[in-house]
């Protein structure tokens, strides 16, 4: 006989009730256990996540880099030697004792520019050196400038080299100097405004670096100016600029339309 007929019907309820009450807190406690186990993952990836967050942040934006220790050094005495103010800027940073009508008056190659008894207007390749001077004249092209940089350098004792470059797109120079802390001077214009043929001379004077002849008409373009590039970021270029007397900064597509119409000319020291 089954062992559960040998109580009575009372009996045998209460047994039956027993039993669903025992099996219901089984039910609870297992159900318990097993959200406890959530809570304490939960918390402890709470604990965690911050940590693996801030070890992930980057020290600084991506595709961004800027050159301390710059000077900018406000454009006042020459009028027409923002060739000369980046190039003493650069000279400084480098931890030469220097200032700019230093280099203007001792170093900086120029030619002055004459009018003909027929009116012909004569001056230089400004790639053979400065038309006119820092203090009143137009301009100078990167491998005369390099040129006078040097001789100052050899003035001085210095083993340092200035580098004229062409045709060095602006990426590149970020990626080959700047990224390493080296500034370049480059040539765009002031603010980034259009340039235009403004002044032209039939050329009297060349060296080595000529790309005209003795006899060819060249001209200068309103707005041409000299800037020290020291960073970028994503969206802009970042100078030590004479004009503003402080770093200005300008939207790299505009930046890379400018230095391509002047010329794609830089310097750089090593």
């Amino acid at each position: 006989m089954n062992i559960i007929n040998r109580f009575n019907k009372k009996q045998r309820f209460l047994i039956c009730c027993g039993a669903y009450v025992l099996i219901i807190v089984i039910m609870i406690a297992v159900t318990a256990g097993s959200t406890g186990g959530q809570a304490v993952q939960t918390v402890q990836n709470a604990t965690e996540a911050p940590t693996e967050s801030a070890t992930a942040a980057p020290t600084q934006p991506p595709n961004t880099h800027m050159i301390d220790g710059v000077p900018c050094i406000q454009q006042a005495g020459l009028s027409a030697g923002c060739e000369t103010y980046a190039c003493t800027m650069l000279l400084q940073f480098l931890g030469y004792d220097i200032d700019e009508y230093q280099f203007a008056d001792n170093y900086l190659i120029t030619s002055l520019t004459s009018w003909g008894d027929d009116g012909t207007h004569y001056g230089p390749d400004m790639n053979s050196a400065m038309a006119g001077t820092a203090y009143m004249g137009f301009g100078i092209y990167a491998p005369a400038m390099a040129k006078s940089m040097n001789n100052y350098f050899k003035a001085v004792g210095s083993k340092q080299t200035a580098t004229a470059l062409e045709g060095v797109p602006l990426e590149q120079l970020c990626k080959d100097y700047v990224d390493k802390d080296i500034p370049v001077m480059v040539w765009a214009t002031t603010w980034m405004e259009e340039p235009y043929d403004a002044h032209s001379w039939v050329v009297d004077y060349v060296d080595e670096n000529a790309k005209a002849k003795i006899g060819d008409t060249v001209w200068w373009k309103e707005h041409e100016h000299c800037l020290v590039l020291i960073g970028y970021d994503e969206e802009e270029y970042y100078f030590a600029d004479s004009y503003k007397g402080a770093v200005s900064h300008f939207e790299k597509d505009l930046v890379k339309e400018r230095y391509e119409q002047i010329g794609t000319m830089a310097i750089v020291v090593q």
